[in-house]
């Protein structure tokens, strides 16, 4: 296709040709022009001559009408073409007549509407109007420049227009003489115009550069008509730059947009809506400037150095991380910023913080996974250094200031290192966790430390049943629990912790040292085991006196039912001792109504036992004891001490009805021994006693 010989951007129905557009920008690499290209529009009545104008001017190819053949119609609906040989490059565009018969006399849509897409789509508009039509009122030209004064004035602020008159056919009359009276039909035309209240009367020279030049008969002045076309084809040469036809137009768009914009803009104006030019400027950019950012972002995704980097960092830390992919996105943004230059502002930085924002969801895996092998790395360094140096005997305190940081500051610098540039990423995240698994470290050491020294000493404590034994472990837990928290608020120091974290920390181990308790005592308090703890106690107690010494080897004989009794409350020692946690020093009355209940109380009568009355005589048929400390916690409840009770009893009677037997089989003995003697006689009583050793 020459696109000299111009393309049918819209037929004489208004349909707009998309797909020979897209040819259009191809073939005549439109497109790559940027900014340096111009548009001109011819308008004016049929059979005017405007295709030949824009064929001599532009040296382009529009059909033109041919006179043998009567003045019919040519051009239909607006066609386009490339103009030859003209610097910038120039877009010519063909429009229909505005009066043409074949429409009818009422039929003025398809004239507005062209005239509004001149107006709207090009640079410079030419006017083509005979010469003998100026100062007339009935004037062929006159409803044309009425059409073009009301699109333009519904377009409100569009930028500047400049409008070349064309006189056509011009003959002796004054070209200075003919400007005047042109200037001055205009000017009672665009006054007569109905003014959109937001204009306020503005005036004609706030829309538009008013150009007129004048052109003698084609067919009877054909040699110096080419003449003065070509004076009037250099003014387009060098049209965009300062002092040119158009050199001080405002806010161009980019050619690459064309068919966009010149779409849309007819999309509006088919739709009968108000064309707000503006609106249309800001839609083309944001459909461009998306399409630009979507491909800057393809080619960062598939950047060769990029994926590169995003493979080698998941086997670890990747020195110079962060440089180098701040780099590769900056020239992606760079590209992005280049080809987006002359869209509206507000649009461009949008989409630019949208394809940054793109782009870096693309990096944030890589940059976390290279985040998280610095963590790994530095906890993992940070255990190796501090378990050898404890191994070497170092002071814990001292060693967790020096390794916690030299590996902060290792950490710190790796993360310097991976550091997006065009981001506000920061590893907090990593560093807080960092400092917390620290921490946990120094905390698992203490928690040690405090298991070591409490475990088997409760354990020791609680199985020697001591009437001080609470006060033992009391004083056992409170020392080496502090002893640890303070420890530990000397090696917090190093971590910058505000005394808040600290004493979250420290009650931490406290809670430690409580729950380590609390599991000892439970473990302690099993009803099989303390059960044998007092069958333990009183077997001791039963059957040895205070020297350890059993009263079987003695020579006098004992009271049972003290040494049974004393035995029975050695033993109800270790049931009211294992009866609740006494975090405190509170006194209780535990022991007491465990002694009442179950050695000194007997239930008048056994029937009562399992009645509402029997409850309320007997303390202990309860599950909550009663005045102790808000701080106890209780391992037995009453009826559970009542229940080991009276199993204990049943499991003591064997022991206590043996010993009882064996005394009274002593004492049996002594008597007859004691009468066999009086038989034999008062002197030999003593050696016989001594030899029987009785």
């Amino acid at each position: 296709m020459k696109m000299e010989q111009g393309m049918q951007l819209i037929d004489g129905n208004g349909k707009f040709n998309v797909d020979g557009l897209k040819d259009f920008m191809t073939a005549t690499e439109f497109a790559q022009s940027g900014l340096s290209y111009a548009i001109v529009a011819i308008i004016g009545s049929q059979s005017s001559g405007k295709s030949t104008l824009m064929n001599q001017t532009f040296h382009t190819n529009f059909e033109e009408m041919d006179a043998y053949n009567g003045r019919s119609q040519t051009t239909k609906g607006i066609w386009i073409a490339k103009c030859s040989d003209i610097d910038p490059f120039t877009i010519a565009m063909d429009f229909e007549g505005t009066d043409s018969n074949q429409r009818g006399e009422d039929d003025t849509a398809f004239e507005k509407q062209s005239t509004l897409f001149a107006l709207a789509i090009a640079d410079v508009v030419l006017i083509n109007m005979w010469y003998k039509d100026i100062g007339l009122e009935n004037a062929a030209s006159r409803p044309l420049l009425k059409t073009v004064f009301q699109v333009m004035k519904r377009l409100f602020k569009p930028r500047k227009k400049t409008l070349l008159f064309v006189l056509r056919d011009h003959s002796k009359t004054p070209l200075e003489y003919l400007k005047t009276a042109l200037l001055e039909d205009i000017e009672k035309i665009w006054a007569a115009v109905a003014e959109p209240e937001t204009l306020c009367s503005a005036p004609l020279k706030e829309f538009f550069n008013v150009e007129i030049t004048a052109l003698p008969h084609y067919e009877f002045q054909e040699e110096k008509f080419k003449e003065q076309v070509a004076q009037l084809r250099q003014r387009f040469v060098h049209s965009i730059y300062p002092g040119g036809l158009v050199g001080d137009r405002q806010e161009v768009e980019p050619a690459s947009v064309f068919p966009l914009r010149a779409e849309e803009i007819w999309k509006i104006i088919k739709d009968n809506k108000d064309l707000d030019l503006p609106a249309v400027k800001v839609m083309v950019a944001t459909v461009r400037c998306e399409e630009i950012a979507d491909e800057k972002l393809k080619c960062f995704t598939y950047d060769e150095d990029w994926l590169k980097m995003k493979e080698a960092v998941q086997d670890g830390p990747v020195s110079g991380f962060g440089g180098a992919v701040s780099s590769i996105l900056e020239t992606y943004l760079s590209e992005y910023d280049r080809e987006v230059v002359y869209f509206d502002q507000e649009v461009r930085n949008e989409k630019r913080r949208q394809l940054l924002s793109n782009a870096l969801m693309v990096v944030r895996d890589a940059y976390d996974t290279l985040l998280m092998h610095l963590y790994s790395n530095t906890v993992k360094s940070f255990k190796t250094r501090l378990e050898q140096s404890q191994n070497e005997g170092h002071e814990y305190v001292v060693d967790i200031h020096l390794y916690s940081q030299s590996c902060m500051v290792e950490f710190d610098q790796g993360c310097e290192d991976a550091a997006i540039h065009q981001s506000e990423w920061n590893a907090s995240k990593y560093r807080k966790k960092l400092i917390c698994d620290m921490l946990s470290e120094m905390m698992a050491k203490y928690k040690k430390q405090i298991t070591h020294a409490l475990s088997k000493r409760v354990e020791s404590l609680l199985e020697s049943g001591e009437r001080d034994t609470w006060a033992s472990i009391r004083n056992l837990f409170e020392g080496n629990t502090e002893a640890a928290v303070s420890e530990f608020s000397d090696a917090a120091v190093s971590f910058n912790l505000n005394s808040s974290e600290i004493d979250t920390r420290s009650q931490h181990l406290r809670e430690h040292a409580r729950n380590l308790l609390e599991m000892k005592a439970r473990e302690a308090a099993d009803a099989g085991r303390v059960l044998m703890r007092m069958k333990d106690r009183f077997s001791k107690a039963f059957n040895h006196d205070e020297n350890s010494t059993s009263w079987y080897n003695l020579t006098t004989e004992r009271n049972l039912d003290e040494i049974e009794r004393d035995a029975l409350s050695a033993s109800l020692r270790i049931l009211s001792i294992m009866a609740a946690i006494r975090f405190d020093g509170m006194p209780d009355r535990i022991e007491k109504v465990l002694y009442s209940s179950l050695m000194d109380r007997t239930v008048p009568d056994p029937s009562l036992q399992n009645t509402f009355m029997g409850a309320k005589l007997d303390p202990l048929a309860s599950d909550t004891w009663e005045e102790v400390s808000p701080e106890a916690i209780t391992l037995l409840k009453p009826e559970d001490c009542k229940s080991l009770w009276m199993n204990f009893i049943e499991k003591i009677k064997p022991m206590m009805t043996g010993a009882r037997s064996r005394q009274d089989g002593r004492r049996k003995a002594r008597e007859g021994l004691a009468a066999a003697v009086a038989e034999i006689g008062a002197v030999g009583s003593a050696a016989v006693l001594t030899l029987l050793g009785v």
